[in-house]
């Protein structure tokens, strides 16, 4: 797609790297070159999705970007870091597009609000002055949706215009299509029956259309602690439903990946010490090959973690240790002199490393203590008084 602005006689082409191949890029590079040298004419390229673009796709911009042949755009839902080429980031400026605030959220539902024709039913208020729309010229009763609906569904959205639009629109339709009516008050002091939306069915229209998962709030974490205690709880058909509901929810494979490293050694330690290699494994796979690939390696583990043995012996032991060093008073205790290192001749002289024994040296048990004098005999991994 090609527009021109005449303000400042610059050419403007679009691209989508999804359908877009090696021969379309090239083409419109050779148009670029025209333009420059024929008309002064300067061109910008915007790249839609231009993660989708492979290495030597993504090469082909280098010497033209370097040379100001066209001026680059690329969009991407990606990390840049990880999905465009080192060589041509370098060459460009990374701009961040935060997610929509929960206000910012609101205005665009509310204008939606007003194009479809709906009435607002504050919590406070009986009903709100009608506008006109299509969903209320097609229903036969007015239609009108809780305020506290719209709030919700602002929130619940994780900042995402389209999955709230969408949301929106099933909600409303549904309600529509089961033609079930609700008896409001008018302004009159009368009752009238009229097709309410409410938060509950907002809710089922973002089901529909988005996996209804809060990645930056209660919701997440909510989910993960779900996870965890499911895979503790050794139910391996719990944990892998809360492991889908986070991943088709949009959230970070490599934030469940790097749960699971700590779970494998907090909760199965040393009764399957392969947990840690499944683990380290199943992150490694999901940095390699992202989603929805790597949605089966994370599965694989945490059917694994459920099945497997668990013991929170280590777990425990290091907290004791924790809970030592917290409650000692005054200075911590030296290292012992025959555990010291002696690179020197004068740490030598000074007695560092005298006494100790290499114990392969020994074809017997050697008896010989490695911790401070004063903690001599300690045993963490016991059970400690609270």
């Amino acid at each position: 797609q090609n527009m021109y602005s005449k303000k400042n006689g610059m050419r403007f082409v679009t691209l989508s790297a999804t359908s877009a191949k090696t021969n379309d890029v090239r083409d419109v590079i050779s148009q670029a070159q025209n333009e420059k040298r024929l008309f002064k004419r300067k061109t910008i390229l915007f790249i839609d999705e231009i993660h989708r673009f492979n290495k030597s796709q993504q090469d082909t911009f280098l010497p033209h970007v370097e040379c100001g042949t066209v001026t680059l755009i690329g969009a991407t839902t990606e990390n840049p870091s990880f999905q465009v080429n080192a060589a041509l980031l370098s060459r460009c400026r990374v701009i961040v597009l935060e997610k929509l605030s929960v206000e910012a959220m609101e205005a665009i539902l509310m204008r939606a609000v007003r194009s479809l024709g709906l009435q607002v039913l504050g919590q406070g208020d009986q009903h709100s002055t009608p506008a006109t729309g299509s969903c209320s010229k097609s229903s036969e009763f007015p239609v009108y949706i809780e305020e506290k609906a719209l709030n919700t569904l602002a929130y619940l959205c994780d900042g995402d215009a389209r999955t709230g639009l969408n949301g929106l629109q099933l909600a409303v339709q549904a309600r529509l299509a089961a033609g079930r009516t609700t008896p409001l008050n008018t302004a009159k002091g009368g009752a009238a029956d009229a097709i309410l939306v409410t938060e509950e069915h907002v809710k089922e229209g973002l089901q529909r259309s988005h996996i209804l998962y809060d990645r930056a709030g209660e919701e997440h974490y909510n989910c993960i602690s779900a996870l965890h205690k499911s895979m503790r709880g050794s139910d391996e058909n719990a944990s892998l439903y809360w492991l889908a509901r986070m991943l088709e929810g949009g959230e970070d494979p490599l934030y469940v990946a790097r749960r699971l490293v700590r779970f494998a050694s907090e909760d199965i330690g040393l009764a399957d010490p392969l947990a840690l290699t499944q683990a380290v494994a199943a992150y490694q796979g999901c940095h390699f090959i992202g989603m929805p690939e790597c949605e089966v390696i994370l599965a694989q583990c945490v059917v694994y973690f459920a099945r497997a043995p668990k013991s929170i012996e280590v777990y425990r032991a290091y907290g004791n240790v924790k809970e030592c060093l917290r409650m000692h008073t005054g200075p911590l205790p030296p290292v012992p002199l025959h555990l010291r290192n002696a690179p020197t001749r004068l740490m030598k002289n000074l007695g560092y490393g005298k006494g100790y024994k290499y114990n392969p040296m020994y074809k017997e048990p050697v008896e010989q203590d490695y911790l401070p004098e004063e903690l001599k005999g300690t045993d963490f991994f016991k059970e400690r008084g609270t």
